[in-house]
């Protein structure tokens, strides 16, 4: 803890005391040479164009116009006074302060002295060192194998191919029909194969059935996966997991899906006319393309767990008392106590991370240029008119594009958190203790979330 000392800046008349090492007060005093000038020659405009009953216009007397307005000015001219020298006071200073400072109340306040000294608590930035090394995180390196890309010709040759009407269901049909449960209001049309449902039992139920049937089923283990359930019933999440009714499901249609061939004409229909002449090939453009969305989604748990091993082995204390105070009055209703402490619980995690990405941006020169932010906006651009078929726009349609986003504020912010981001994660590749872990999509999804999707 530092001892209390007090540093003085006479140009402005202010002085600190340092309390410990993450509070502070700071004590502005205004004298009235720094005020007189300045209201005097606002209460003399005033005399100038005031209109009070029984005077004419600029013949107003001066003791009048002090009268009338002499204390709105002063206060109004010594709060802007008071402003204009702390801020300038905390630049000169260079503090690194957290939230605002928070002026200390006085109950017997004179505005009628000459003197004013104004009180501001002060909550101090903490003194730490980041160690990316110090914290082994796992970098993994997701590969599409053979089961999955297997997979995915199997689900582009049933999308690409043809559905044959049938009057009877089957165990490879896909069927639509209606879900309906009167108590609890569900009356909902779905399309599904029967492949989604779960055991020989609920499958018995359907194959066999003819088009027109109904049948009854039992919401319990109906599906494989429950969010199945939760959106064919069109129920909520926390409710489907415990659901256990009985509903019936009218047959509307009932279809065989004959599968493509995989054959030139379909290769043309996925991948353009010419690009691609073999199944290997498609094979091959599958894997590249799966693995360049696992590779964000890798790269979004890097930075998710770098994140969490910094906060959590990074330790420095914060002025808490301090930036309590400060939530209760920051917002635009004051809060009670409690209320400010439970905000702050809630935001701690978060302040916490942004000193030590802060501090990170600093030490390792992390800069987010204009002409980057330009580029990364055209790039950004670029990918979503590709998803809409424009696959070769000009450099000038980028360009104004680009311009009209980057005129917007909050698209600027968005933007440069985002690159922000994608800077921070090579520094983390660059930089921090990692080891790297190939794994199958299938595995990454158990090992990270403890779960398939």
């Amino acid at each position: 803890m530092q001892p209390n000392f007090h540093t003085t800046n006479k140009k402005m008349n202010i002085t600190r005391e340092n309390i410990d090492a993450l509070n502070a007060v700071v004590t502005v005093n205004i004298e009235k040479e720094d005020y007189s000038d300045k209201v005097t020659k606002i209460l003399n405009d005033y005399k100038k164009t005031a209109n009070i009953p029984g005077f004419r216009k600029g013949h107003v007397p001066l003791g009048l116009v002090k009268k009338q307005y002499g204390k709105a000015v002063l206060v109004d001219e010594v709060n802007k006074l008071l402003q204009e020298s702390l801020n300038k006071y905390l630049v000169e200073e260079k503090l690194d302060i957290l939230g605002n400072p928070l002026p200390r109340i006085q109950e017997e306040f004179d505005w009628n002295a000459e003197t004013f000294s104004f009180e501001f608590e002060l909550g101090l930035a903490p003194e730490f060192s980041v160690d990316l090394k110090g914290n082994e995180v796992t970098r993994y390196n997701i590969v599409a194998d053979d089961k999955m890309i297997d997979g995915q010709i199997e689900n582009i040759r049933k999308q690409y191919g043809k559905l044959i009407s049938q009057d009877e269901v089957t165990e490879e049909s896909e069927v639509t029909g209606i879900f309906s449960n009167e108590e609890k209001e569900i009356e909902n049309n779905v399309t599904f194969s029967l492949d989604k449902v779960k055991g020989k039992k609920n499958l018995n139920k359907f194959v066999g059935a003819k088009v027109g049937d109904t049948i009854t089923l039992n919401t319990k283990g109906l599906f494989n996966d429950d969010h199945d359930l939760m959106n064919f019933l069109q129920v909520s999440h926390d409710e489907v997991h415990d659901l256990d009714i009985e509903v019936s499901f009218k047959i509307n249609e009932a279809n065989k899906r004959e599968l493509a061939a995989l054959n030139q004409e379909l290769f043309d229909k996925l991948f353009g006319e010419g690009n691609v002449s073999s199944l290997e090939e498609v094979k091959e453009k599958i894997k590249e393309d799966a693995e360049r969305q696992f590779l964000q989604q890798s790269d979004q748990r890097l930075l998710n767990d770098v994140t969490e091993g910094l906060i959590e082995n990074t330790k420095f204390d914060l002025p808490a008392d301090f930036l309590i105070k400060w939530i209760q009055s920051a917002g635009e209703q004051e809060l009670t106590p409690e209320q400010a402490e439970e905000e702050y619980t809630k935001s701690e995690k978060g302040l916490r991370y942004q000193l030590i990405q802060d501090k990170l941006v600093k030490e390792n020169e992390v800069k987010v240029e204009f002409e980057d932010l330009k580029e990364f906006a055209k790039q950004m651009i670029k990918a979503q008119m590709a998803q809409f078929g424009q696959l070769n726009p000009s450099d000038q349609e980028l360009e104004d594009i680009a311009a009209r986003i980057l005129s917007n504020q909050e698209e600027v912010r968005r933007l440069t958190d985002q690159l922000l981001s994608q800077k921070l994660l090579e520094l983390f590749k660059e930089k921090a203790n990692l080891t790297t872990k190939e794994v199958t999509y299938e595995n990454f999804v158990k090992e990270v979330y403890g779960d398939s999707e």
